[in-house]
């Protein structure tokens, strides 16, 4: 099993944590000096951190130190916020002491109860055998719903039952994973049908050497699935890409009336084939930061689905125009529509609404992936209306530049006026 860098350095420090607050507590618990807690770690009287006989942060009153128990509850209480585990201390009844805020916005505690009977277990085993304890755990996130936590819990035994639990979220780092393991499956699956097709049509065309008719429609088919992988495996190594860097590294002042022009141009041919037509309007001269290159892509695929999707003699309407403080680009199709069922999954890497057309167009199923990925990046977003039957709109919403942040203009050649 492949373990992160980040997890394992992050278990490593809270076993160290667990091990620290543990001596701490018990040490403070028992007085001993030179410990959080002793009395030879008081201040005396008169130090700046008394007043009047009073200690501030609620410790002793007429100068007396505060017992080992009390300034041990005082440590791990002003501790545990500052964990970016989870904290809780549990009291040998297993009621909650102490919890950290991270602990209540979990669930894991409500009010003086530890929610999850698997954490109170570990609890208890650890107070049991006075080991530290340590369990991956998939607790409920609520009392209702199908919402679940997947945590790395560890529980040590304190003084007189009581038992330090750091609870670490890692349900980000899972869902990754589990992203992870699709995305290769899915990809191994993907590039497998064009590899073995092209390998079936090389031992077509051997067999049909004698035929020149057949090599010739043979070798055709065998460009035609070479160009289908060399799509597919380009636009898997773009969204890699995308997918690695969560801004653009570079970005420029974009006009987004070019944008749309570069990506009608794109995809004029594909349009004409099919007797469709593309009409741009654009409102004002709307501009934003980026990559040119990504959004002419983000366009270019929301046009070429359109026509891909939509019956011959139709129109497709691309519209520009700024809204608030974003630009919107939206492309509608009178195509057929996309179910309420395939809308939540669209945006998918791999997910085809229509495999069948999907593959008789070289779609690869990860067009609109790209599109989700490159809004992202450019610190927005792409939507979705479709209604079956009355076509589909496709919004891209990209924050617009500043009112000051413009092109700037070619220079003049006479500029004989100019005095």
């Amino acid at each position: 099993m492949t373990v992160s860098v980040p997890l394992l350095l992050a278990s490593l420090v809270a076993g160290a944590l667990v091990g620290f607050l543990a001596a701490s507590w018990a040490a403070a618990r028992r007085g001993r000096p030179g410990h959080l807690g002793s009395p030879a770690s008081a201040e005396p009287a008169g130090s700046p951190v008394s007043r009047g006989g009073h200690r501030i942060g609620g410790g002793s009153v007429n100068g007396a130190a505060p017992s080992g128990a009390a300034s041990a509850d005082l440590g791990i209480e002003s501790l545990l916020p500052l964990l970016a585990s989870a904290g809780v201390v549990l009291d040998p009844s297993d009621a909650v002491v102490h919890a950290s805020p991270g602990a209540r916005r979990q669930g894991l505690v409500r009010g003086r109860e530890l929610v999850h009977a698997q954490l109170r277990e570990l609890a208890r085993a650890a107070r049991r055998d006075e080991a530290i304890h340590e369990a991956e755990l998939d607790l409920a996130r609520g009392p209702v719903g199908e919402g679940r936590l997947s945590v790395a819990a560890r529980a040590a035994r304190l003084f007189d039952g009581d038992v330090l639990l750091l609870v670490e979220d890692r349900t980000r780092a899972r869902q990754v994973e589990h992203v992870r393991r699709d995305f290769v499956a899915n990809v191994s699956h993907e590039l497998k049908t064009p590899v073995g097709g092209i390998a079936l049509l090389a031992e077509a065309v051997l067999d049909a050497k004698d035929d020149p008719e057949a090599v010739d429609r043979f070798a055709r088919r065998i460009v035609i699935e070479s160009n289908r992988l060399t799509k597919l495996v380009k636009e898997i190594v773009d969204l890699s890409r995308l997918q690695a860097s969560e801004s653009v590294t570079e970005p420029e002042l974009v006009r987004v009336r070019d944008v749309a022009q570069d990506a009608l141009e794109m995809t004029s041919a594909l349009a004409e084939g099919r007797d469709i037509t593309v009409a741009l309007a654009v409102e004002g001269d709307p501009c934003v930061y980026g990559d040119p290159a990504l959004l002419r892509t983000a366009v270019s695929n929301l046009l070429s689905n359109a026509v891909n999707y939509s019956p011959n003699d139709t129109r497709v309407a691309v519209s520009v125009r700024p809204v608030g403080q974003t630009v919107e680009i939206a492309v509608a199709d009178q195509g057929t529509g996309i179910s309420r069922a395939d809308q939540a999954r669209v945006f998918e890497r791999f997910y085809r609404v229509d495999a069948a057309r999907s593959r008789a167009t070289g779609g690869t199923g990860l067009g609109l992936a790209i599109v989700k990925h490159i809004c992202t990046n450019h610190g927005g977003e792409v939507t979705l209306w479709s209604s079956p039957g009355h076509g589909s709109t496709f919004t891209i919403r990209i924050p617009l530049a500043g009112e000051d942040a413009r092109p700037t203009p070619e220079p003049m050649l006479d500029r004989k006026d100019a005095r």
